[in-house]
């Protein structure tokens, strides 16, 4: 992590872990999506549920962010995200949470749920 993403008590600020947890979840979405076979989906967010800071996140850790699939729903899937900081050695859950997104269609228009698994 860099020092353009520190708040005022030196630590990362939530938001940027949020913003890059918003980022793997969906990565590890994509990843399940193509594993099945099925269509390459537009997905949205629609939301983020029991986010937990579990410690600091410091300038200069190292942080991975691993996902986990949790539920697939019609036209929505859902994923956990942990994420760990490496310092001195030592790896550490900072932070997780559950994120659901939507798969859309591409109609600019209106955005409407499409299925998944395709129709």
């Amino acid at each position: 992590m860099m020092p353009r993403d520190t708040n005022s008590h030196g630590t990362i600020f939530g938001g940027v872990l949020l913003s890059h947890i918003d980022q793997a979840g969906a990565v590890g979405a994509r990843y399940f999506i193509a594993s099945n076979g099925w269509p390459d989906q537009q997905l949205v967010t629609v939301a983020m549920n029991k986010v937990e800071f579990h410690e600091p996140v410091w300038v200069g850790d190292l942080v991975s962010y691993w996902t986990e699939l949790v539920r697939v729903g019609t036209t929505s899937i859902t994923v956990h995200v942990t994420v760990e900081a490496e310092r001195a050695r030592q790896t550490t859950r900072v932070t997780e949470a559950d994120v659901t997104y939507v798969a859309v269609g591409s109609n600019e228009k209106q955005r409407e749920p499409v299925p998944l698994r395709g129709v």
